[in-house]
């Protein structure tokens, strides 16, 4: 198979997002291409040793020396707690401003080592080389990087762009089944909010997707890298507001993570419900017809994916949503379809309809 690459133009900023398939060592020439440091920091979870392993071996041989920080999986790693551990080894080795910082993982290490890497001698150097479906499409482009707050999800962040982003599917292959279609929540709702054409051809492949056939999947993560790097390119670090619609389902999701102490539901599954009951929510707007949040319940189920929220306690679920980065004054703030491919920030919806679709799919 052969190689992709797509650019995300920022100016001075911009980089390539490498799409690949078994070539692990061919991250160290990348690296090296972008970057004249000399000690390259690898982060990387315990699940993905044997990648973190063969990225080491081809930085080493591309003239990085390299040391490494493996951490525990899960979500309570991103934490300040966690990043202050990693600042403690960048101190020790000792790590300046040419350091390059390597994640090697899914979404939590991405966040995590970027924000080390955001924050860390004021900026350090950053290469993402994800290895979950979800954090190919989604976490390692565009810069956003950030640690949980007990109270509110990805609350301690910063915008920070990496020098390039290395997406070998091969790891896929070792990725657990519910890691895999977790991933599948956030590659739907890039057809929901940008793509309608999109959103029909994974209607028709769901087969082939859920089997891992590699072209089909090169296809699906190179698309949605794209529409996400189209998004970036024109609103980089939120200020017009289109950026806020890569945030479909999020709000609602958001809510279920946080209540459900980030240990009931992967990201893409709490991402899942959280699409469908903003699509919901669209409808008692009068903004869409049933059938667009049918069709996305049915893809959704396809990839076994939860369409509903678990009966969580409804005033601990609203909190939490009036205290997302999106809220004004106070006031929650969603991202609703307004038809397939296309949705908008609506900043008017009275709480009651938010209950109501909560208490309705909660039934």
């Amino acid at each position: 198979m052969s190689l992709l690459s797509l650019r995300v133009d920022l100016g001075e900023r911009s980089y390539d997002i490498a799409v690949t398939h078994g070539d692990m060592d061919g991250v160290g020439l990348f690296a090296r291409e972008r970057s004249k440091a000399s000690t390259a920091f690898i982060v990387a979870d315990e699940h993905v040793r044997l990648h973190s392993h063969a990225a080491a071996q081809a930085l080493t041989r591309n003239g990085f020396r390299v040391a490494e920080s493996v951490r525990p999986a899960g979500e309570e790693q991103k934490s300040l707690h966690s990043a202050a551990e990693l600042y403690d080894q960048l101190v020790d080795l000792p790590a300046d401003r040419r350091t390059l910082i390597v994640a090697v993982g899914g979404g939590v290490i991405g966040d995590l080592a970027g924000f080390v890497a955001a924050t860390f001698a004021r900026g350090l150097p950053l290469i993402m080389v994800p290895t979950t479906l979800l954090a190919m499409v989604d976490s390692s482009v565009g810069g956003k990087v950030a640690v949980n707050h007990p109270r509110a999800k990805n609350m301690i962040g910063a915008f920070h762009q990496p020098l390039g982003v290395w997406i070998d599917l091969a790891t896929l292959d070792s990725l657990p089944e519910r890691e895999y279609r977790s991933g599948l929540a956030e590659v739907a709702k890039y057809g929901v909010i940008m793509d309608a054409a999109f959103f029909s051809y994974l209607e028709a492949h769901v087969e082939p997707i859920l089997k891992r056939d590699p072209a089909v999947v090169q296809h699906i993560v190179a698309r949605c890298c794209r529409l996400k790097a189209d998004v970036v390119e024109k609103d980089e670090r939120e200020t017009t507001g289109l950026r806020a619609i890569l945030n479909y389902g999020h709000t609602f999701a958001h809510a279920f993570e946080v209540v459900g102490k980030y240990g009931h539901w992967l990201h893409g599954e709490a991402v899942a419900a959280g699409m469908i009951c903003a699509s919901k929510l669209a409808q008692k707007l009068d903004l869409i017809p049933a059938d667009i949040t049918e069709r996305q319940i049915s893809l959704l189920r396809a990839f076994a994916l939860p369409t509903a929220p678990l009966p969580w306690p409804m005033a601990d679920l609203l909190a939490v949503m009036r205290s997302d980065k999106k809220a004004l004054a106070g006031k929650m703030v969603f991202i609703l379809p307004r038809r397939l491919g296309e949705v908008a920030l609506v900043d008017d919806v009275p709480q009651a309809d938010v209950e109501k679709v909560l208490a309705e799919s909660m039934a």
